[in-house]
């Protein structure tokens, strides 16, 4: 274990909390000194949440959210889990997690896995597994503004890069033994929620299972319905909030208007993709299609609120996103389809 010195330690947290007070004057500055543009920038965030983000993943949400309160997720899953579990090895609501994340986009993965984990229907182990890879953009998103707004005339293989970088990623993700962090607990890898007590072996069909000892309440489909509701307004409403406050965020560089453009484009791209892509358009499509696989900061910030208060990290996925972006970006050096 590395030995940091205290007084150290101590500068160091005070020079970050400098840098966040200086970062926070700067940004107050600028937002009293370009009110309209300000203005223009959080409008924005906010069209693009009312226009994007609500039609597309509010019904998503609360479908969800209604599956996993009935618990349901495993029957709807039943048809798809034997081909995932024979690549994946997943459980049957590893499998949902794993095809609802993929199928409705980003942040479904998310917030899927921490609803399960949450409410004790996914190890924890598993969950941060599946977060690796199955929480990216969604393929209407892909399909309906990316291609248009990039003008791809040939998308198939942007469309493969996408999916298919992830989809290999999460074999070697899902299969290959990784470290984990030990803890005091040893149960704590595989206690799902902090509301629940820890998990007991149970013997099914000859092999040692890990269940929750205690089995999450089924709701009727009335109750399903309501809290699926309200926790579908309130993902959707942080989501909106994020969205708006990166938005404003690209205030940061207008005093900086003679930078080169292209490192201004990254700069929109990795704080937040969807707008980053409506700058870009058609001058820089190879930078919009590898920074997808990241998603920018508004993205992560997104994730980190779907999982908060469960025992999956956002450091893990932030590194699995970034090596996803570092070999997609290498398969676009070694082949440039357009």
């Amino acid at each position: 274990m590395t030995f940091i010195p205290k007084p150290f330690n101590r500068m160091w947290h005070s020079f970050v909390r400098f840098l966040y007070m200086a970062v926070g004057v700067y940004l107050i500055f600028l937002l009293l000194r370009f009110p309209a543009l300000s203005l223009r920038y959080a409008l924005a965030g906010l069209n693009l949440w009312f226009v994007k983000m609500i039609p597309t993943l509010l019904p998503f949400m609360i479908l969800s959210g209604i599956l996993i309160n009935m618990n349901l997720t495993e029957s709807f899953v039943r048809l798809f889990h034997p081909v995932l579990r024979f690549f994946y090895g997943t459980t049957p609501n590893g499998s949902y997690t794993l095809l609802m994340g993929f199928l409705c986009g980003f942040p479904m993965g998310a917030r899927i896995a921490g609803e399960l984990c949450r409410t004790g229907r996914l190890t924890v182990r598993e969950g941060n597994r599946l977060l690796a890879f199955c929480n990216n953009i969604g393929p209407i998103y892909f399909l309906s503004f990316v291609v248009s707004t990039l003008s791809l005339e040939k998308p198939f293989f942007p469309f493969l890069v996408m999916y298919g970088v992830p989809l290999v990623y999460g074999l070697f993700v899902m299969r290959i033994p990784l470290p984990f962090r030990r803890s005091d607990n040893k149960q704590k890898e595989l206690t799902l929620s902090r509301d629940y007590r820890p998990t007991k072996s149970v013997r099914l069909t000859g092999r040692t299972t890990d269940m929750p000892s205690q089995i999450p309440q089924t709701q009727g489909l009335l109750e399903a319905t309501d809290n699926a509701v309200l926790s579908g307004l309130t993902g959707i409403a942080k989501l909106g909030g994020y969205m708006v406050f990166f938005n404003l965020l690209n205030i940061l560089f207008v005093p900086f208007a003679h930078l080169p453009a292209t490192l201004l484009q990254a700069y929109y791209c990795i704080l937040e993709i969807t707008g980053g892509i409506a700058r870009c358009g058609t001058s820089h499509p190879y930078l919009v299609l590898i920074m997808l696989p990241f998603g920018g900061f508004s993205c992560m910030g997104q994730t980190y609120s779907m999982i908060r208060n469960t025992d999956l990290s956002i450091r893990a996925y932030l590194c699995h996103k970034l090596a996803q972006t570092a070999i997609t970006l290498l398969i676009y050096i070694l082949w440039r389809p357009f």
